[in-house]
């Protein structure tokens, strides 16, 4: 088992294999469930949740369930896109999905060193939990994500099923989901550069100059790009950017405090700290 979970394509391949089989299960009880389509979708929801999670334990890695964050909106956006028609603004609300998706679930597979490498907030994570850490498995590293991302693509599906044309608010919202993409790209491509230079501690140069966080303002940006199309179809339907407002909340008070506890190990964190932005790269004068 530990020779299979390091090599890195093999790993990838069997996650893929059972993404295709949890989209899959996740379709089946959707389309047999009797109740309104949100209740639906989340129940088919959290049992491809569950289904993901269960192999998470069989191979002792929380990291089975990164990819689910990128997957996830693209199955579901493009089985209702399907099945309810495809408009124009259901094409825009597509490209905003599957670009996000792809370059995001890419970046996955580029870190990703095999299924015996674990995402070091899930090991620290076990190391204070004990005893309790398969609840928190369960619950915190993967339905507390899934309900995040639910929130943020069911607008996405409630456009769909409008069945809109495009007007301006589409295109603006699409503006927004694509420059978020092309952030995430830039500050990714900008790390890993960095990473694979050899340099040690903080990355001062590019977005990271003058943001500590540009991909998570990428993250964030997206979500209310989705909210803003699936408002320009539906208006008056300001329930929709929940799922927008919950995910920016999530950023603000769990990620990105995380990530800076662990970076203010580095010499010259507090300085850098006073000195750049957490989010928008804008200059600090300080």
């Amino acid at each position: 088992m530990d020779k299979i979970k390091s090599n890195k394509p093999v790993s990838i391949i069997l996650i893929t294999i059972i993404y295709i089989a949890a989209s899959a299960l996740g379709i089946w009880v959707y389309l047999n469930l009797p109740f309104a389509l949100w209740a639906s979708l989340l129940l088919a929801d959290a049992a491809a949740t569950v289904f993901v999670f269960i192999f998470s334990v069989i191979f002792r890695n929380a990291s089975v369930y990164d990819p689910y964050w990128s997957v996830q909106p693209i199955v579901i956006t493009i089985c209702f896109a399907v099945s309810s028609g495809i408009t124009s603004a259901t094409v825009l609300l597509l490209i905003s999905v599957i670009c996000w998706g792809a370059r995001l679930t890419y970046n996955w597979a580029y870190v990703f060193d095999g299924l015996g490498s674990q995402d070091w907030r899930y090991t620290k994570l076990k190391e204070d939990t004990g005893i309790f850490y398969p609840f928190v498995n369960l619950f915190g590293i993967h339905m507390m994500p899934t309900l995040i991302v639910y929130l943020c693509v069911l607008p996405a599906v409630y456009a769909v099923e409008a069945r809109s044309g495009i007007n301006a608010g589409s295109i603006i919202g699409t503006l927004m989901c694509l420059g978020a993409t092309m952030l995430q790209l830039i500050s990714d491509t900008q790390m890993h550069r960095f990473r694979e230079s050899g340099s040690k501690g903080l990355i001062r140069t590019g977005l990271w100059k003058y943001s500590r966080h540009p991909n998570y303002l990428g993250e964030i940006i997206m979500w209310w790009g989705i909210a803003v199309q699936a408002l320009s179809v539906l208006p008056g339907k300001w329930l929709l950017m929940s799922g927008a407002a919950v995910n920016t909340l999530m950023f603000l008070t769990i990620s990105i405090p995380l990530a800076d506890k662990r970076q203010s190990a580095k010499s010259g964190y507090e300085e850098y700290r006073r000195s750049t932005r957490s989010l928008l790269p804008i200059p600090r004068h300080v």
